[in-house]
């Protein structure tokens, strides 16, 4: 599909307001790429009936106190909800090394990929998500990513699978299912969480690149119901893969069906700048806010509602 020629739909190319987006951020959000697409009516005029998603700050932290801050800080910010990674708190956060640069002195980290984990027993579970519940401010998505989908939990499906029942018995407002679960202990999750009101983000990584937008299109449309939200992240290895998540999202722009996607990499953040006029149900953000984190993919939640006020979103 071709998201510049769609002969069912008026197109039109707004420049100016992505010049000040540009500006505002330090970074160009390519698509076709420079220019924003709008959809008009037939007086010529931006149609209003663009989705109104969610925002989620996807905690960074490694301690349950430095999810908690990171929980408030999001809150001034502007964020709706919060994802809170527990697979992060069995990481062990190395000490930094500091290098010489122009503009002085800075600490670096190694990639996280590199850092060690703790044992299983290091963590108390039930202790450890009645704290984050009763510290957090904004409702929680609970996800303990595997390593096979870009996480860091150690142990073993059988750990991980009860560390989500936990979760769900203890009703957090959301919990990430993802789609590579057993099917049998999948739908005893599934069900769990809707005898306990929880709902349900039905998620899918591709830690290595990024399908063909047709695929996760279908990915999209054939599991409406594993969940609440289908979300897909992939891996832009090169701006075409990121423009798969674009064609993909463009596809589905009026179908009603919840989803998020994105990618992490430069050109991931395309369709996060762009989620209302994507029909993205909910979009996720950070609070980092280092130089050129665009490159990463990712996308300050702050930077993110000055990018749709400054877009008229």
């Amino acid at each position: 599909m071709n998201i510049l020629n769609t002969p069912s739909k008026k197109y039109r190319f707004e420049e100016r307001k992505d010049m000040r987006i540009m500006s505002k951020l330090g970074k160009i959000p390519i698509i076709p790429l420079i220019f924003r697409i709008a959809t008009v009516n037939e007086e010529g005029k931006v149609a209003d009936s663009m989705a109104d998603p969610k925002v989620c700050v996807a905690l960074d932290g490694t301690t349950v106190e430095e999810m908690t801050d990171e929980a408030a800080r999001a809150n001034l910010a502007g964020a709706d909800m919060v994802e809170v990674r527990f697979d992060r708190l069995y990481l062990v956060k190395p000490d930094p090394t500091i290098s010489d640069e122009e503009e002085g002195e800075r600490p670096e980290l190694p990639p996280e990929n590199d850092w060690e984990t703790m044992n299983m027993e290091d963590v108390d579970v039930e202790v450890s998500i009645a704290a984050l519940k009763e510290g957090l401010p904004l409702p929680v998505i609970f996800t303990v990513r595997p390593v096979s989908e870009g996480g860091f939990f150690p142990g073993i499906e059988s750990e991980r699978i009860e560390i989500l029942q936990k979760a769900i018995d203890s009703k957090v407002s959301w919990i990430d299912l993802e789609l590579s679960i057993e099917d049998s202990a999948r739908k005893s999750l599934q069900d769990a969480a809707n005898a306990n009101g929880c709902q349900i983000i039905a998620s899918s990584h591709d830690i290595n690149g990024t399908p063909d937008a047709e695929s996760i299109v279908s990915m999209v449309r054939d599991n409406q119901g594993a969940g609440d939200i289908v979300k897909f992240c992939g891996t832009a290895n090169n701006h075409d893969d990121a423009l798969q998540i674009i064609e993909a999202a463009t596809e589905l722009t009026g179908e009603g069906l919840s989803h998020s996607l994105m990618a992490v990499n430069s050109g991931g953040d395309w369709t996060r700048l762009h989620a209302p006029m994507l029909d993205q149900s909910l979009v996720f953000a950070t609070m980092r806010n280092e130089f050129r984190i665009s490159d990463k993919g990712l996308v300050n939640v702050r930077d993110l509602r000055d990018a749709w006020s400054l877009l008229e979103y």
